[in-house]
């Protein structure tokens, strides 16, 4: 990869993302509240530092971006202010446009189980979600009593409930869309 292709996909990152993570200081802050860093080879300002580097194929081949829960944790400890959520959110919409083998297919999976809810009913309903995502992988059993005792608490509705004005929502989902299946310029 040439020194130019390397910014301009540091540069498309930036764009996506809405924030300069340059300045990244590797303190770690960002791991220090990070639930799922344990899980992760890089941790989150690895990833950056991979972004940094120049490293896409191993950037967009990591399981770390898909790990990210988007819980902003991570943004509210970086001392340097970076949207690190917004950061990682944008790395897995490059992943995606650009076909990369997802290492973590299932989370995608169950990404668009959510939205696909939320498509339908302006909101999730928890129950439909969990019954799409297992009839996906075809893993009906192995978490049921998680979901039984959800029922008994009343954790999950049987039926969904909708917004009453689903109109901006549509919008959204819509412009959405249109995004999407615009062309990606890079300067």
């Amino acid at each position: 990869m040439s020194i130019q292709q390397k910014l301009n996909f540091s540069n498309e990152v930036i764009r996506r993302s809405s924030d300069d993570f340059r300045l990244c200081l590797h303190c770690l802050s960002c791991a220090g509240g990070c639930p799922v860093t344990h899980a992760m080879t890089y941790r989150p300002n690895g990833i950056i530092r991979l972004v940094q580097l120049g490293l896409k194929k191993e950037v967009l081949e990591s399981s770390d971006i898909w790990l990210c829960m988007g819980c902003n944790t991570c943004s509210i400890a970086c001392p340097m202010g970076i949207d690190i959520a917004a950061f990682m959110d944008a790395l897995r919409e490059i992943s995606i446009e650009e076909k990369v083998d997802i290492a973590e297919p299932d989370i995608l999976n169950f990404h668009q189980e959510v939205l696909h809810s939320i498509h339908r009913y302006g909101r999730t309903h928890k129950l439909e979600i969990m019954l799409r995502y297992k009839l996906r992988r075809w893993d009906f059993f192995s978490d049921v009593n998680v979901g039984l005792k959800m029922l008994a608490k009343r954790k999950l509705d049987l039926r969904p409930s909708t917004i009453s004005e689903p109109h901006p929502l549509n919008e959204l989902f819509t412009k959405s869309k249109r995004l999407k299946d615009e062309p990606v310029t890079t300067d």
